[in-house]
């Protein structure tokens, strides 16, 4: 019986006297938490806030919420509340008008922009322009561009919060349209210059079939933001929903203010559900056809 030693393999880990390593300094983690410490802090500091009256979330709070919840539970087929809820609603299609006039009108003009501001698609100087404008769009708010752009042109009304509503979403999807024709895959790209394909026939068939499926669930995610943004212009006059809880909050009526609370959050939910399905047929396509073809396969 031979007496042979085991060397240990290259690279792996030798302890001498059984010691283990020394654990790695957590000082710079530590550090790190407490200047975000600090920072929070800070923030809050310069807030100058009354910070006393939040215990009056606890005390008056409840009091208005069962002011709403009133006007909620009463029976909705009993004048007038039957008028309070058509009301409520019809105004309430009417935002959804101006956040799908306003979507529309943004993707419109958002997806030649997106293209211009793909680096692999256009030359630097047009991508270095548009970019700038697309930062230009999304750094005013649709709250100015109602006011002091919309609402001059177009008067009051919901013509006004639709385009300030399709003018504020060309920033974000023209930006995210960029991000995704950036991310394309090149391969189909190549397969068409291969084949002959001039740039607009690369465009049209080799760049926009792989981006259109992922755009169209950002317009549709667009949409949902524009629901809601289009409530607040309703407070300037832009028309929808928010106008008619501008008059309520003017006056105080917390029935009417539940109901029409209730409404809003009604259509939203519904709407949001209807787009997350219709967002995820888009990018995932239709289960059904996927079985089709693997049924197919196994015959």
């Amino acid at each position: 019986m031979s007496d042979r030693t085991t060397k240990p393999r290259a690279g792996s880990p030798t302890h001498t006297g059984g010691t283990r390593p020394a654990p790695p300094s957590k000082t710079r983690k530590t550090l790190a938490m407490i200047l975000t410490l600090v920072i929070i802090l800070v923030a809050l500091w310069q807030v100058d806030a009354n910070w006393p009256r939040l215990a009056n979330l606890f005390t008056t709070g409840p009091e208005y919420f069962r002011l709403m919840t009133q006007g909620v539970l009463q029976n909705p087929l009993v004048d007038p509340n039957t008028e309070y809820w058509s009301r409520a609603t019809s105004l309430m299609i009417e935002s959804l008008h101006m956040a799908w006039i306003g979507t529309m009108l943004g993707a419109l003009l958002s997806f030649p922009m997106g293209f211009l501001a793909a680096s692999n698609v256009s030359p630097r100087a047009v991508v270095f322009v548009t970019r700038q404008i697309l930062n230009i769009i999304r750094a005013i708010p649709e709250l100015i561009l109602a006011i002091a752009v919309m609402l001059p042109i177009f008067g009051l009304g919901p013509l006004a919060g639709a385009m300030a509503l399709g003018v504020g979403a060309v920033g974000t999807l023209g930006k995210l349209t960029s991000e995704a024709i950036e991310g394309i895959d090149l391969g189909p790209v190549e397969a068409a210059r291969a084949a002959g394909a001039n740039k607009w026939q690369v465009l049209r068939w080799g760049i926009t079939p792989q981006v259109m499926p992922e755009i169209m669930a950002f317009w549709l995610y667009r949409f949902e933001i524009n629901i809601r943004a289009g409530a607040i212009l309703g407070f300037l006059g832009a028309g929808g929903i928010g106008s008619l809880l501008s008059q309520l909050f003017n006056v105080r009526a917390w029935d009417r203010i539940g109901i029409t609370l209730m409404v809003i959050i009604l259509i939203t939910v519904l709407v949001d559900q209807i787009s997350a399905r219709v967002r995820a047929r888009i990018i995932s396509g239709d289960p059904r056809a996927t079985l089709v073809e693997v049924d197919a396969e196994v015959v």
